[in-house]
């Protein structure tokens, strides 16, 4: 059979035996016909192509452009094209079986520096103490200033930020329980300004259960409502608002850390990252620390 009715033969199975949906099967047709097409052009075909022949259509995607994640795709559609080969007995062996996936390079994430939080927490709370803002304004100047103080403070999930619950609050606001992904709680301590934060706030908090209420039908504040306050005070700031965001700041929180000489394993526990390698895309700061170091210290580097 030629390429053509193996990928339709392949496909049928994918929808009869898979269940596969529509675009599910699209995307399969438009992979392995490109597949196919690069190995008719060499004078090969699916029953013929060997690991050279593959890894040389994905350095061909490579040279053409196209993302690793694309690629990556469309090697998986090859992977179970192969697979299904081989147990059809169309063919004796599967050549994807060891071929790696193409792999995205992680782009490092955001940063402000410190200066700008500093910026953004200082104007933060000079806007509570405006004399020309009414009652109501002042109150949510400082609800703002409390979630920009506990985010940088704690490096916490927006989601977890807005969703604190009043009882989370610990040891005379020296710590906050915070429950993570998949329900699991830490407790993560809180700076002298974000403890001296929590009090001031809840000072003026009426009772309830959340510690930022809202009138919505969760009960507290959302995630888009805070990072559309979080943008305004960003511009106020004369700060780019294209920069900033909730997760901007969990960024800057670690990466901050780390640059001071936090361990990685110390903020892994404070992010909630249940894996490190989640962890080391901060790894880039101490590259750049320890580069410095040897700048400024190896007898050979210069002056």
């Amino acid at each position: 059979m030629s390429g053509g009715h193996l990928v339709d033969a392949f496909l049928e199975m994918m929808s009869a035996e898979r269940g596969a949906a529509k675009n599910t099967i699209d995307a399969y047709r438009l992979d392995l016909g490109d597949y196919c097409g690069f190995l008719a052009r060499r004078g090969s075909g699916p029953t013929a192509a060997g690991r050279e022949q593959v890894t040389e259509y994905l350095a061909f995607l490579e040279a053409e452009g196209i993302a690793a994640s694309s690629s990556a795709r469309k090697l998986s559609s090859i992977r179970q094209f192969h697979k299904f080969l081989a147990a059809d007995a169309v063919r004796g062996d599967d050549p994807t079986r060891i071929i790696a996936s193409p792999k995205a390079r992680r782009s490092l994430p955001k940063v402000l520096s410190i200066a700008e939080i500093d910026r953004l927490l200082s104007l933060a709370e000079a806007e509570i103490e405006a004399p020309e803002v009414s009652e109501a304004e002042r109150a949510m100047a400082g609800r703002l200033y409390l979630l920009l103080e506990l985010l940088y403070a704690t490096g916490m999930r927006v989601s977890e930020l807005v969703e604190l619950k009043r009882a989370a609050v610990m040891r005379d606001a020296s710590f906050l329980t915070v429950r993570g992904k998949g329900g699991k709680e830490r407790i993560v301590p809180l700076t002298d300004r974000a403890r001296d934060a929590v009090k001031a706030y809840l000072t003026r908090l009426e009772p309830g259960v959340w510690l930022f209420p809202a009138g919505g039908e969760s009960g507290h504040l959302s995630r888009q409502v805070f990072a559309r306050e979080l943008k305004g005070l960003a511009g106020r700031a004369g700060i780019s608002v294209a920069r900033v965001s909730p997760h901007v700041l969990r960024h800057a929180f670690a990466s901050h850390l780390l640059a001071g000489g936090a361990d990685l394993r110390v903020v892994q526990t404070l992010l909630g990252h249940s894996d490190i390698s989640t962890t080391q895309i901060y790894t880039h700061v101490l590259d750049e620390k320890l580069k410095s170091l040897v700048e400024a210290h190896h007898p050979l580097a210069e002056g």
